[in-house]
């Protein structure tokens, strides 16, 4: 007998936290995510799923911390450096920002890469014209 009933069930809930977030439910998805993560947290899929529902409910410090295990685990993983460039970006920390944007839109020129390169970019220009504004 090959069926491991857990591992079923683990699989069921990490496609039902993918819909969930497909659906726009983020908070919803780590609530199906909880036993994938606790089960398998060294997983570049499970990590980023949990990353893209952090970053989607607003939990930067966390989705900094799934996306920032991604890459630890698969260093050429884009869009681990993408979306943890956009988390950083949400947190104000442009230069970190820029760094992770710069290495996604090197490995992979996709036009949102490309697009929040430019924003962060033009964030920081903004920063350094104004320097003596309160911000």
């Amino acid at each position: 007998m090959t069926s491991h009933p857990a591992s079923e069930g683990i699989f069921e809930s990490f496609r039902r936290a993918e819909m969930l977030i497909a659906r726009q439910r983020p908070l919803d998805a780590l609530q199906a995510l909880g036993p994938v993560l606790e089960s398998q947290p060294d997983s570049v899929s499970v990590q980023l799923l949990a990353g893209r529902a952090y970053l989607n409910s607003a939990q930067l410090k966390r989705a900094e911390e799934a996306f920032s295990r991604v890459i630890d685990l698969d260093p050429a993983e884009h869009y681990a450096r993408f979306a943890l460039g956009k988390a950083l970006h949400r947190q104000g920390r442009l230069g970190e920002a820029h760094a992770q944007l710069k290495m996604a839109a090197a490995m992979d020129p996709r036009p949102e890469y490309q697009e929040a390169l430019g924003e962060v970019r033009a964030r920081m220009a903004l920063r350094t014209d104004g320097q003596g504004d309160a911000g």
